[in-house]
This record gives C-alpha cells, structure tokens and sequence, in this order.
C-alpha cells in the first residue's frame, strides 16, 4: 500500500506530466494566430528586415542572467545545499510548473516537493520556498509606488475603446496591490517577529462561519510559518542582503524583456523603455488572474492592449507577441518537459520517469 506522502507525489508528478504542455500551446498560438488572421496586411511586417541584432542579443543575455539569478538566489537561500546542477533542474521544473498550472497556483505550490526530494527537510524547504516568495511580494509592493510616482496614468492602456476595461483594471489593481501588501506584512510578522500569535489569528478568523471550510488549510499555513520562523532567524545580514539583491536583479530582467524585444524590431525612446517596464506591473495582474495554464491565451489576447501603443500596426504587435511567449512561456514548457523526467530519473529511479513520460 503506498503511504500518503507517495500518494501526493503521484499526485504532483501527475499534474506536471510533459503531455501537460499541449492545452496551454494550442491556446496560445489559437490566440495569436486569429489575431494575426484579423488584423494583417500586406507590408506591416516591413520593420523585420531592419532588426536590431544587439538588441536581440541584449535579450537573449538578459533572459540567460535572469535564469542564472534564478539559480543563484535559490543555492544561496538553501545554502548552499543544492549544486548548481541541482539549482537549474529545480528553477527550470519551477518555471515549467508556473507554465503548466494555472497563474493563482503557480510553482509556488511544487517548489518545496523539489527542495525535499533534493534532501533538505522539508521544514526547511517550506522555509525557504516562503523566502523566496516574501522576497518576490515585497519587490512588487516597493516597486508599484515608485513606478506609480513616475509613470502616472500611463500604467494603464489610454485607448477610449478600452474605458471599461481600464476602469476595471484600475480597481484590479489597486485590490491586488492592497492584498500583496497586507500578505507580505503578515508574512513578515510571522516569519521573524511572532509566528504563533499569526497562526491562532488565522485559525480563528477561518473559524468564522463562511470561512470554516478553509480552516484547516489555514492551520496548516500558520504551521508552516511557525516552522520557517525557527529555521529563518539564525540567518545574519550577509545572507538577507544576498538574497534581496539577487530578487531585485532577477525580477528587474523579468520586467526588461519586453522592452528589449521591442526594441529588436521598432525604435523605442529611454521613456518609451521606462513605460513599458511600468506597464508590466498592470500586465502583471492580468495573468495573476487568468484561469488558465501559465495565463495561456489571456496573456496574448491582454498582450496588444498594454503594448500595442509602443509598437505601431497590429500585425507587429501579434509577432512581437509570439516572439514574446515563445522566449519566455514556450520555452520553458519545452525545457520543464526535457528536464522534469531527467530529474524523476535520478531522484526516483528510471522506472518512475518512464511513467511521468507516459
């Protein structure tokens, strides 16, 4: 009989199976490709042969050191106990799980498995998963007043045919913004300050009536954060401020590569940069609300909406789109399904990666 912990293993390994990938590609490139059928015309692709190869070098080398901060952020936090073959197996399975599941569940939820089957606890891959995720919240909840402050209304696509949505999108954000704060407070408090008291708040604001069916989920969090406490505060300051810079570095070249694509193909002023970085603080919200794997088809669909202004013809902005997804969604669907059962493969044995790949 297999124990509960193989049962949820099973369970996991079957949600990442790599014939995951086929749903989130068809409606993506469904999505793009009905945008390029209702808006070509003959000549909007002209700007092709005047592409920038630096820049679409400078892309590639900003995607290459993202990931390689990726990898880096997560040996330093576990300290050092994963090799750096280990960091990119994990960060690359990570991403794939991001791709595959949908935006609210995210890698997030897999991250600990991976930790604990790389050897470490799983009190402390609970710990430094939550690390990780504290140091993602409060990048962004720094970051939006700031980028708030310099762009203005500019966050938000001006078209007038769009009055509605920007309307809703306004609210969006600033409800998402107030939730991450108010998440990341919490998180703060608890992971370094009192764990306990949070874990009987949260137990008993879920014991409300409306709420009672998540209590035990709840519990179960405020467990965790007790345990992450203990193993997070003998850390000094050497190992905090390697980790806040390697977030800052990481999530700056997340938000660079649009802009850097679309500066491959058309001519884009040091303003025209800083806006479109701010805009992916609003495009953001968008795919964390998106129901689908990795916000697959929504995040092309949104794409034009945020971007299209800096770009020029539609049919521009659908290839741009493509580029975009392929560089930074695809791939890593391509790269989780050549790389998850290489990791099944050594850490569970031959037999078992034969099954996920079935």
């Amino acid at each position: 009989m297999p124990t509960i912990q193989d049962s949820q293993e099973q369970q996991l390994l079957h949600k990442l199976r790599p014939s995951r990938i086929v749903l989130p590609v068809l409606l993506g490139l469904s999505v793009v490709g009905f945008m390029f059928w209702r808006s070509y015309k003959p000549g909007d692709l002209a700007p092709l042969a005047d592409a920038k190869l630096h820049w679409l070098f400078i892309t590639l080398l900003v995607l290459i050191a993202r990931d390689a901060g990726y990898m880096y952020r997560i040996r330093h936090i576990s300290e050092k106990v994963l090799s750096w073959r280990a960091s990119m197996e994990v960060i690359m399975i990570w991403e794939f799980a991001s791709c595959v599941l949908p935006s609210a569940v995210g890698g997030t939820s897999v991250a600990p498995f991976l930790l604990n089957k790389e050897g470490i606890t799983l009190g402390k891959s609970l710990a430094y998963v939550m690390v990780t995720a504290l140091l993602d919240n409060m990048y962004y909840v720094v970051l939006v007043p700031l980028v708030v402050l310099l762009a203005g209304e500019g966050l938000y696509p001006d078209e007038t045919l769009h009055s509605g949505l920007i309307t809703t999108l306004q609210i969006a954000f600033v409800l998402s913004y107030i939730m991450v704060s108010l998440y990341s407070g919490l998180m703060l408090y608890a992971l370094f300050i009192n764990p306990i008291s949070v874990r009987r708040f949260l137990v008993r604001f879920f014991s409300w009536r409306m709420l009672r069916r998540w209590r035990g989920n709840a519990y179960q969090h405020g467990a965790e954060m007790v345990a992450a406490s203990a193993q997070l505060r003998g850390n000094g300051a050497g190992y905090w401020l390697r980790a806040i810079i390697s977030t800052i570095f990481v999530w700056t070249a997340r938000y660079a590569v649009i802009g850097c694509i679309i500066a491959a193909f058309i001519h884009v002023t040091g303003h025209d940069f800083a806006m479109i970085f701010a805009r992916n603080l609003t495009y953001k919200v968008i795919l964390l609300l998106a129901i689908t794997p990795g916000g697959s088809g929504i995040a092309e669909g949104a794409f034009p909406t945020f971007f299209g202004k800096f770009i020029g013809t539609p049919t521009m902005t659908n290839f741009i789109v493509l580029i975009y997804r392929i560089t930074t969604y695809y791939l890593y669907l391509v790269l989780g399904a050549v790389f998850l059962p290489r990791w099944v493969g050594r850490v569970f044995g031959r037999r078992a990666a034969a099954e996920v790949i079935a």
